[in-house]
């Protein structure tokens, strides 16, 4: 489901980092980084592993430690900043040296195999890559209903205001090229509305995009930290940002 078209002139990607936000994540960590670490090294992904720990209180930083001795492309860093999953995105982002980036969920949600067929799209000149859970192929496993319910709602609304057909922008995982993230700076979202922010600017601004079925599994360890009362007006707010951008600005954003 292509919009615009792949550069074929796009240049090469080197590396691809994976951002992973995490807080009192200690127990879903090692998995989550293992599994991702055996699927790329078996795929030839050279990769590194940014995990970015927002103000655990739990062991997540000395599981990361540990897991760094047994890992070589693994990279832990602490947000030293306010704490936030947007801010916490941004400072991995910031931190990171891949010219490609996916942002990933720390609890195992999102599956490896399918961060590598994002690392293989971005290859072919898309600038974007974006998941779906709700087109043919995609799916999810032990999805709560009531967060099923307000997802679908919720992008419902985006791709009316948008005018779009990707249905699933409220989901985090998404891969980019590194000039997308440039691109849309300066990221303002702190919280989960960050997963709105980025390619909702990617999309106004003219970077092309496809959409890959993709499948996800509820948590095994821990709890959501997405909290639906919390972000519903900081969705809107992020949404109504990129909609006066799109309407009003007169292209002045636009991809060059």
């Amino acid at each position: 489901m292509p919009q615009n078209a792949p550069n074929p002139n796009a240049a090469p990607l080197k590396l691809y980092s994976v951002i992973i936000p995490a807080r009192d994540e200690e127990e879903s960590l090692p998995a989550t980084i293992e599994h991702l670490h055996l699927e790329f090294s078996l795929n030839n992904v050279p990769h590194e592993i940014v995990v970015v720990d927002d103000g655990s209180s739990d062991k997540t930083w000395e599981v990361l430690q540990k897991l760094k001795t047994k890992i070589p492309t693994l990279n832990p860093i602490q947000n030293t900043g306010e704490h936030g999953f947007g801010r916490a995105i941004t400072f991995g982002l910031q931190h990171c040296t891949g010219d490609a980036v996916v942002i990933m969920m720390a609890d195992e949600s999102d599956d490896a195999r399918d961060a590598v067929r994002y690392w293989q799209l971005l290859n072919e000149g898309w600038d974007c890559v974006f998941g779906s859970r709700f087109v043919k192929g995609g799916g999810t496993i032990d999805y709560p209903k009531v967060k099923l319910f307000v997802n679908r709602l919720a992008n419902f609304f985006i791709r009316v205001i948008f005018q779009i057909p990707l249905n699933d922008t409220t989901n985090a995982f998404k891969a980019y090229r590194r000039s997308v993230i440039e691109g849309c700076e300066p990221l303002i979202a702190p919280h989960f509305n960050l997963t709105v922010e980025i390619p909702l600017k990617a999309i106004v601004r003219g970077y092309s995009w496809t959409i890959l079925p993709i499948t996800w599994r509820n948590r095994r360890f821990g709890e959501a930290k997405l909290k639906i009362k919390e972000m519903g007006s900081r969705y809107l707010f992020i949404c109504a940002y990129v909609w006066l951008e799109k309407y009003f600005s007169r292209g002045d954003y636009k991809k060059r």
